[in-house]
């Protein structure tokens, strides 16, 4: 199996004006709170930054993107290679032109909402709704409330893994639901979003309508990855899940929320393993309930513990 050993990896990996962290733990990064460590954590300090590390990076080392984890399993024998964690030198939010913004990719989702609605931007109310970053919304065609990225993305900026910078036009990204089919080794810096004119109340109204959803329909205040399964074409996940008679059903402390059971939730000390096993579990209950198979939303990512299966 293979082991971390982040000093070793170190040594392969070129200078960089960020910050390099061998064997660094994820598990608070995550909203799951709990996984392994990355072999090497990288926050790099700007574009510039990223892309020549990404060029002096040998090809055989593996690369994963992560930002605020909030729709993120990490396994607990934790992550081989290098885990890219975007930060302060991607989270600017500004005006680019009439109704538009542009975003650095480790804004959150909620700021972005927060400053459309500040500069009277209607059409990007959806995003309150989404918990995580506008990396994750560009990399899954992340959606809310009837709206997803795809509706309000003209481009995006991104580094590829020989650290070249492209911007892809919106057709460019190939976008169906909760998937973007742009190149997976592309690491996303920037968006430029379109909105819409609108007036500060009505825009406000309707996100303090999403917000209220939110916190009447969806455990937020839990250790949580947020919406485990996509909709199937037709179907909700939580309907499905909820006549296989999986609310409530736990695997140790991980468990299917009673609030709203396309929610997973660590209700403390639960391992990556048992949250995986859990949803595992669902997704064999509700194939054998309605012959529907579940398509996991959550990114999982790196290796189990030695002895785990």
């Amino acid at each position: 199996m293979t082991r971390i050993d982040g000093e070793a990896l170190l040594k392969r990996l070129p200078k960089v004006r960020g910050r390099l962290m061998p064997n660094a733990p994820l598990a608070d990064l995550t909203w799951f709170k709990t996984g392994g460590p990355a072999e090497v954590l990288f926050m790099p300090a700007d574009e510039a930054d990223l892309a020549e590390f990404m060029q002096g990076t040998p090809q055989d080392i593996s690369v994963y993107v992560i930002g605020v984890g909030s729709n993120l399993l990490v396994r607990d024998g934790g992550v081989p290679g290098v885990v890219i964690r975007m930060g302060r030198g991607f989270n600017d939010i500004k005006l680019a032109g009439p109704n538009q913004i542009r975003a650095g990719t480790a804004a959150l989702d909620m700021r972005v909402a927060q400053f459309a609605l500040e500069h009277s931007i209607d059409s990007l109310t959806f995003l309150i709704g989404i918990p995580g970053t506008i990396g994750g919304a560009l990399r899954m065609n992340g959606g809310a409330h009837g709206g997803e990225t795809t509706d309000v993305l003209i481009e995006a900026r991104a580094v590829d893994r020989e650290g070249k910078i492209h911007v892809l036009q919106h057709a460019e990204m190939n976008y169906s639901y909760r998937h973007c089919g742009a190149a997976e080794d592309l690491i996303f810096t920037e968006a430029l979003l379109q909105g819409k004119p609108g007036t500060q109340s009505a825009i406000k109204a309707q996100m303090d309508s999403h917000v209220e959803h939110r916190v009447n329909a969806q455990p937020i205040k839990s250790r949580t990855g947020g919406s485990t399964f996509k909709n199937p074409a037709g179907l909700k996940s939580w309907q499905l899940i909820d006549a296989a008679g999986m609310r409530g059903f736990a695997v140790g402390p991980a468990k299917v929320s009673e609030l709203h059971c396309n929610f997973l939730i660590n209700e403390g000390g639960a391992t990556a393993a048992q949250i995986e096993e859990l949803g595992e579990t669902v997704r064999a209950r509700v194939k054998a309930h309605s012959g529907v198979d579940l398509d996991w939303e959550i990114k999982r990512i790196g290796i189990p513990l030695e002895g785990q299966p």
